[in-house]
């Protein structure tokens, strides 16, 4: 009779086929309980006796839904019945104790508790028909090793060899997504981006066009990972699917053992996440036996190589002001700073889910029930998992209106600049086509003049006008010795820049953008090769850039089209001198307006020159704990005038 106690399933089958070779089936009673176990499981499928390959036909015409998942990776891989029994069996063995002892009794000296290839060629090449050598060769050569579903174990002769299938796929194999290494199943662990429906209704029609044929890649191009991880996940529900983020460092990766199995398994979309340089290009890795559609996430530059050409390429898109109203007001709630928000700044979905959920928490620690604009403004100088502090200077100091001190017709230039940053998302809108060809919503303003003219004193204000930070670009970190690095660092900061939407400054701007010269030598060519670079891509930057320079004259001719403004800071009249010295020294002194005349008219310096002798003044006044004096000032300018190897005015001395 059968055995009902034994499930009826591949494992039974295989175990039969072993327990089929065994000289005698009966039960004997001094017979070793792995022996009782085999033939415990040849009786379930064979009624007594030795036939198991004919049942076992039957049991897959009607299989049970434990066995469904491994029938259905073994029509994908093409896999012969030779190759299912193999790794019903190799898989058991992790999980059936009484089943590795059997085994290590089985092929006692030599094996193991996993199958050897002898084995198993014996057990299931021999029912195919196929001698050993040839039954070794199919198997150790079959779809199930190429892909990773087996792996072979051990250097000796192949026959001694032992197979294995690995936790990941054993753990799928049981219904289970099992880990991966250096892959991650789903956006649990991500943090939350809500997505526009104009997004998520690009992301379905980006999955028709990858349901459309096999081998498809789509290239997802962000500054949010968070975000691009979302939209694969739009992308993979799109296709019935789930994405499989698998992280590339630095561009590149080795081979995917047992990963297509994994996917095919667990219904797994491959999202390959990378970081790549300008000009850089990245192969997608081969997949044996995958033939799914392949997602990529990464920044804005670079390039992917499918096996049969280019891979689609899909640049997320900033929200229209709709709909970044709505996401402001699900982050932090409906109201007029959710309105402002909406209507000045251009961030993308990722960076308002980032900025809301900062915000609440920075309002939670002030007792306050929702974020308010102060909240806002001290979280806006964290970037989704950092890097601009590495490539430029955060200048977090705001800057008021009282600090700029400017003759009238530069402080209307820098109001115009002002006004053209709140406009640059509609400033197209309702213009013609001529217009609105090729805009970039991107701002980009050359501050020229002398030092100490107020130049980065401005770009401070306008930052705190526009409510957004300020970052001094670190030259120092930025360029390098080194082909192609320079153009690498600056493109990881502008990726980096415009995600979190922060106005950036380039002091002394011309190191950088400087003239193209003629190629007299090779360094030439590659000098020429990075200005040419940094030209197209301040040009397609989509935030707001300053560049400060003492001379309009070092840069490129090509560089002034592609400026929106250029403003001319010139060094200040007395007028302006007066209200400088007066701005600086505050209430805290002791001169007189007669002595403030005399140094406005008689001290042609600039305002840089005139904090620092303030400061100096003060110095002297605090160690004697007194306000500061004529004298103070006086001493202050005499530094100041050394400094630029010119005698003091004799009116002052």
């Amino acid at each position: 009779m059968v055995n009902h106690l034994v499930d009826i399933n591949l494992t039974a089958y295989a175990l039969a086929a072993i327990a089929a070779r065994l000289p005698d089936l009966r039960l004997l009673a001094q017979d070793p309980p792995e022996f009782v176990y085999l033939r415990e499981r040849l009786r379930a499928v064979a009624d007594g006796g030795r036939e198991w390959a004919q049942p076992l036909a039957a049991y897959l015409e009607q299989p049970a839904d434990e066995d469904k998942p491994l029938l259905g990776l073994a029509r994908s891989l093409d896999l012969s019945s030779f190759e299912v029994l193999s790794v019903a069996l190799a898989a058991s063995v992790e999980a059936e104790t009484m089943l590795g002892r059997a085994l290590a009794q089985l092929q006692a000296p030599l094996g193991g508790s996993r199958p050897t290839l002898a084995l198993l060629a014996q057990t299931y090449g021999a029912a195919a028909g196929a001698d050993d050598l040839d039954a070794i060769q199919a198997l150790a050569d079959g779809a199930a090793v190429r892909s990773g579903l087996l792996a072979l174990h051990g250097d000796g002769p192949l026959p001694e060899r032992t197979v294995e299938v690995p936790a990941h796929l054993g753990l799928a194999l049981a219904g289970r997504d099992g880990r991966y290494p250096g892959a991650t199943i789903g956006v649990e662990d991500v943090p939350p981006v809500p997505l526009p429906p104009s997004i998520l209704a690009e992301a379905q029609r980006r999955a028709m066009g990858l349901r459309a044929g096999p081998d498809q890649a789509l290239v997802l191009r962000s500054g949010s990972q968070a975000e691009a991880r979302w939209v694969a996940h739009a992308v993979a529900e799109g296709l019935a699917a789930r994405p499989c983020f698998v992280e590339i460092g630095s561009g590149a990766t080795g081979p995917l053992t047992g990963f297509a199995p994994w996917l095919l398994l667990r219904d797994l979309i491959p999202v390959f996440c990378l970081s790549l340089a300008p000009g850089e290009r990245w192969p997608l890795p081969a997949l044996p036996h995958y033939h799914g559609p392949v997602l990529v996430i990464c920044g804005p530059d670079g390039s992917i190589e499918a096996a049969g050409g280019g891979a689609l390429s899909w640049t997320l898109p900033v929200p229209s002001r709709t709909e970044r109203l709505a996401l402001w007001e699900q982050a932090i709630g409906p109201g007029p700073l959710a309105r402002d928000l909406a209507a000045y700044h251009r961030h993308a979905s990722g960076r308002i889910a980032h900025l809301g959920r900062l915000a609440g928490f920075e309002a939670a620690r002030w007792g306050r029930t929702a974020p308010a604009q102060a909240d806002l403004a001290a979280v806006a100088w964290t970037g989704e998992g950092g890097g601009l502090d590495a490539l430029a200077q955060a200048l977090p100091d705001p800057i008021p209106d009282e600090a700029l001190v400017l003759p009238d017709p530069l402080r209307h230039d820098l109001d115009l600049l002002l006004r053209r940053c709140r406009a640059r998302d509609a400033l197209v809108e309702g213009l013609g086509p001529s217009a609105q060809a090729r805009y970039h919503p991107g701002v980009r303003a050359l501050l020229v003049g002398p030092s100490g003219t107020g130049k980065t004193l401005a770009a401070g204000w306008l930052a705190s006008r526009l409510g957004l930070p300020l970052y001094r670009v670190d030259l120092a970190s930025v360029t390098s010795k080194y082909i192609g690095e320079t153009e690498k660092n600056l493109a990881q900061l502008l990726a980096r820049a415009e995600q979190s939407e922060v106005v950036l400054l380039f002091d002394e701007a011309d190191s950088l953008f400087g003239k193209r010269t003629d190629v007299k030598e090779a360094n030439d060519r590659f000098a020429n090769a990075q200005t040419n670079y940094l030209l197209q891509r301040i040009e397609a930057y989509d935030g707001i850039t300053l560049l400060t320079s003492n001379s309009r004259a070092r840069f490129d001719p090509a560089f002034a089209r592609r400026l929106d403004m250029i403003i001319e800071f010139p060094a200040p009249g007395p007028e302006e001198r007066r209200a400088l010295w007066l701005s600086h020294l505050g209430e805290g002194h002791a001169l007189t307006p007669l002595q403030i005349n005399q140094l406005a008219i008689a001290a042609d310096v600039t305002g840089g020159h005139i904090r620092n002798a303030v400061l100096t003044a003060s110095v002297l006044a605090f160690t004697e704990d007194r306000p500061i004096s004529y004298a103070d000032i006086v001493t202050g300018l005499a530094g100041e005038y050394r400094k630029l190897a010119r005698p003091l005015p004799g009116e002052l001395a």
